[in-house]
């Protein structure tokens, strides 16, 4: 038995399933003080829903929930259906400290004791 679905129908599912899927995503793009949530994340950029996704250009931060994942400078691409990808220019991994500019010693004491 085969069922068929109304356009509607099928347009009202594929809603769902990407609000689903909004709702557990905690990416999040910071531009400035303007925060938006993202789609999808791949290697070369990020999508976001066409209704809420500004007209982003040059460096955003982007966020799982409060971890600072990438820094980056975006062009913004072409629309897709109900999606808007966005491109990197320039993506760099955010790192917790500075890298040191010097090699350090396996065997150095962690702290100072004064005596």
């Amino acid at each position: 038995m085969e069922a068929y679905l109304s356009e509607a129908v099928l347009a009202g599912l594929k809603k769902a399933r990407m609000d689903d899927a909004m709702k557990k995503n905690r990416l999040r793009v910071h531009a400035g003080d303007d925060v938006f949530p993202i789609y999808k994340l791949w290697e070369d950029g990020f999508s976001m829903m066409a209704d809420v996704a500004p007209h982003l250009r040059g460096l955003v931060d982007v966020y799982d929930g409060s971890r600072h994942l990438l820094q980056c400078l975006v062009i913004h691409s072409e629309p897709e259906g109900e999606l808007v990808n966005f491109e990197f220019k320039r993506r760099t991994e955010a790192v917790e400290e500075a890298p040191k500019d010097y090699a350090r010693d396996e065997n150095a004491p962690v702290a100072l004791i004064a005596g």
